[in-house]
């Protein structure tokens, strides 16, 4: 992992080009110039570096140094996941899958889960519990949370909790043993260390996904489909807004009634659309816009 340099006497921009690396873009991007950070970090990723390529994709990502084109984020995301970068994989797999396409979308985060990213462990294991999109495997998917939790990653915690409140204790301990082959002889699923990422630059990654906690019924839940994690093809919608920040701060304003549920930031042409979600059908959007009120809110289905 690079580590950042601090106090450096000179800025990174004013370095003369064969200077400048991969931690000069860090460092000018911790100082407030991410368009400078840009400069720097562009023709390292053109010539193959892969912290560079992840570290654009990122820029384009979240529109800091550059406009926000989530079409150039996926390229130069990808470009770095080519390459082995484990945090790309796990950012490009969540970027694909925010925007429907879950097989490609699995395939990097698949990948990441081997190296032990707990984000990806996580995606994963919520998938081949409920069968989304790959075949269900309740055992797999007990003993991909299961480590995801170990690393402390708090929404692999709280999916391990609803998981334990429905799968049969014997499919559990199955799941804790498999977890166990996965890391090591000898090493506890609860005690497993975090894996060892690619060298990493920018601290702006992707939040982890944010699994509902099962609801109470009425009736006992069926074993073969209770809810573990919030999946589906449709978000409730808040607000257009000229300036991300202004999308951002109601978000955080209404996260609490919103179960864990992610903030999507849609470029809609001068706007960005601000949408809450999954939902698993146009009923629970509805649902969760009523909670809402008087906040503005109606269901979109995800494209």
């Amino acid at each position: 992992m690079h580590k950042l340099l601090l106090g450096l006497m000179i800025g990174a921009a004013s370095l003369p080009a064969a200077a400048q690396t991969v931690r000069a873009g860090i460092e000018a991007w911790q100082k407030g110039d991410t368009a400078g950070a840009v400069a720097i970090w562009r023709p390292l990723a053109e010539a193959g570096d892969a912290d560079a390529a992840f570290n654009l994709g990122q820029a384009y990502r979240l529109g800091k140094g550059v406009v926000i084109d989530l079409a150039q984020a996926q390229n130069w995301l990808e470009r770095a996941a080519r390459k082995g970068h484990i945090d790309a994989q796990t950012t490009l797999g969540l970027l694909l899958f925010q925007n429907g396409n879950r097989v490609s979308a699995m395939r990097w985060l698949g990948l990441a889960a081997e190296a032990g990213e707990a984000r990806a462990l996580l995606m994963v294991g919520t998938a081949l519990y409920n069968g989304d999109g790959v075949p269900e495997d309740p055992v797999k998917a007990y003993a991909y949370v299961s480590r995801a939790a170990a690393q402390g990653l708090a929404p692999a915690k709280a999916t391990l909790a609803d998981m334990d409140a429905v799968m049969p204790l014997e499919q559990r301990k199955k799941g804790v043993a498999m977890a166990q082959r996965m890391v090591g002889t000898g090493k506890s699923a609860g005690t497993e260390t975090p894996a060892k990422p690619a060298p990493k630059t920018v601290a702006t990654r992707p939040p982890a996904p944010k699994p509902a906690p099962a609801k109470p019924t009425a009736t006992p839940p069926s074993p073969a489909k209770s809810a573990v994690a919030a999946y589906g093809n449709w978000r409730i919608q808040l607000g257009a807004f000229g300036q991300r920040k202004s999308a951002e701060t109601l978000f955080t304003k209404l996260s609490g009634k919103l179960a864990g549920r992610q903030p999507y930031y849609v470029p809609a042409g001068a706007v960005v659309r601000l949408q809450a979600g999954p939902f698993e059908s146009r009923a629970a959007a509805n649902a969760a816009c009523a909670r809402l009120a008087p906040q503005a809110c109606f269901p979109v289905e995800a494209r």
